[in-house]
């Protein structure tokens, strides 16, 4: 596999420190808010690679964080008249809502800041020892300038960032890019015991603290959004290779920006959307599919068309999964003498799948490969009579590589059990009186049937049906 690696601005063969081991830190969110549609591309794109490398054998331990302490929730804590903690706690509720909606799956771990006090404490207590940091009236900063190689991500020199960069009235730092490993606890904020007193961590700190703790010395893959590049992950670098003298990460990935209607999201735009929001406009599933639907580097428009040409994009995948589930359910051969040829054709997408995640994770291709099994599966499977070894083999496949990329998840497709039941038992009695020409009956089942919003067709199989509301 070969990865774009923002340190070194090329596209590098993958290849993990340990064999078959890959180590993975994602920067999650900070959670005083919903998550917006910003926030939500890099959680689908980095749960693709996560799940991509796990069905290429790896074993795979992911980190993924969440900030629960920080200048925005203390705000949102004041505003809202709680403590911070229960704001932290009340949107990480929230944000495992709308991570099941959008079929991520839960990392290895989800280590919290505040879980990680005394690794900061240590890691802060290191860098001063060292002479990268200082402490001043209770605050610690970290000098940037005692880092030769700080810089080297953002490809941007110390002198460069220095220009653009000022001291503000008040501040005790000693040079404009020091930044804060520890902040002096001010009335009102929460705040842990310290050899420099009362305060809390800064955030790229805890970072460094999080990866150190759950992954080691280095990381194999650090990534997040391409807004993270500067400075939050160069100031990553900078303290934790002074730290440990050790490569931070050996693979930087970051996802380019989304704009809504061509336009940069911002709130005072009136075009800023959580992901609760569009969630309940267009579903979570659309939404998926539109943030893997262009390259993660690229930047990518939002548009209510666009996002409605990915529901009825996901609309035929799921089409073509209920026929070939359908058909192998009731296929009547065992096998055919074309069989094996139409399995080749077929494995060809599988092919085409696998090379374009492993060109830097190219979910746009993917998703080509997957459409052209969909249509071979239309023309070479379900145009005809397919054996029950074609459609058990084709639907393995669709499955397997939807399942990559998190689409059609079998928690959508699931109906009630009991509402199954009832369903195949009205068909088996319509059924029945269409056989004993017994029309009112099968009428009145037809009625029955429509009440559940199932739609039902008859095919040369068998009695076909789904469910249908009215948002699909």
């Amino acid at each position: 596999m070969k990865i774009y690696n923002t340190l070194t601005r090329t596209k590098d063969e993958f290849i993990p420190q340990e064999p078959g081991k890959v180590r993975i830190y994602a920067c999650g969110p900070t959670v005083y808010n919903f998550i917006h549609i910003g926030n939500a591309r890099p959680l689908v794109v980095f749960d693709i690679l996560r799940r991509f490398l796990t069905y290429r054998g790896y074993e795979v331990r992911f980190v993924q964080n969440f900030t629960d302490v920080d200048d925005k929730i203390i705000r949102r804590a004041n505003e809202e008249g709680i403590s911070s903690d229960d704001v932290a706690a009340k949107y990480i509720d929230e944000y495992w809502t709308d991570a099941r909606g959008l079929g991520l799956e839960p990392a290895t771990v989800h280590p919290k800041a505040t879980e990680n006090i005394a690794q900061i404490i240590d890691i802060v207590s290191g860098l001063i020892d060292k002479g990268y940091a200082y402490e001043a009236d209770g605050d610690v900063y970290y000098s940037p300038a005692k880092f030769a190689q700080y810089g080297k991500l953002s490809h941007q020199p110390l002198d460069d960032l220095k220009a653009g960069a000022r001291i503000m009235i008040g501040d005790i730092k000693r040079e404009p890019m020091d930044f804060a490993l520890w902040k002096k606890a001010k009335e009102g904020e929460p705040f842990w015991a310290s050899p420099w007193g009362n305060g809390r961590p800064g955030w790229h700190i805890e970072c460094s603290a999080m990866v150190l703790r759950y992954l080691g010395e280095t990381a194999d893959i650090h990534c997040g959004g391409q807004d993270l590049i500067f400075p939050h992950h160069e100031n990553e670098i900078a303290q934790s290779e002074a730290y440990t003298g050790k490569e931070f990460s050996r693979y930087w990935m970051h996802n380019g920006y989304i704009n809504v209607d061509n336009k940069k999201m911002s709130k005072s735009l009136g075009n800023f959307f959580t992901v609760r929001e569009l969630a309940e406009q267009v579903g979570y599933a659309p939404l998926r599919y539109f943030l893997l639907s262009s390259h993660y580097r690229s930047p990518i428009n939002y548009t209510v068309e666009l996002v409605e040409s990915c529901k009825a994009s996901l609309q035929r995948l799921e089409n073509c999964r209920a026929n070939l589930a359908f058909a192998k359910k009731n296929a009547t051969l065992p096998e055919k003498d074309d069989d094996l040829a139409v399995l080749d054709r077929l494995e060809s997408h599988r092919t085409s799948f696998i090379a374009a995640l492993e060109d830097d994770l190219n979910t746009a291709d993917a998703l080509a490969a997957l459409f052209a099994l969909a249509r071979d599966i239309n023309a070479k499977v379900l145009d005809g009579e397919p054996s029950r070894r074609l459609c058990k083999a084709a639907l393995k496949l669709f499955d397997e590589l939807t399942g990559v990329l998190g689409l059609l998840q079998p928690e959508t497709r699931k109906v009630n059990d009991d509402k199954t039941a009832e369903i195949e038992a009205l068909i088996a009695a319509r059924t029945e009186a269409r056989k004993a020409k017994n029309w009112p009956e099968a009428d009145r089942i037809r009625d029955a049937l429509k009440a559940l919003h199932v739609v039902v067709e008859d095919t040369p199989l068998g009695v076909k049906w789904e469910v249908r509301t009215m948002d699909n």
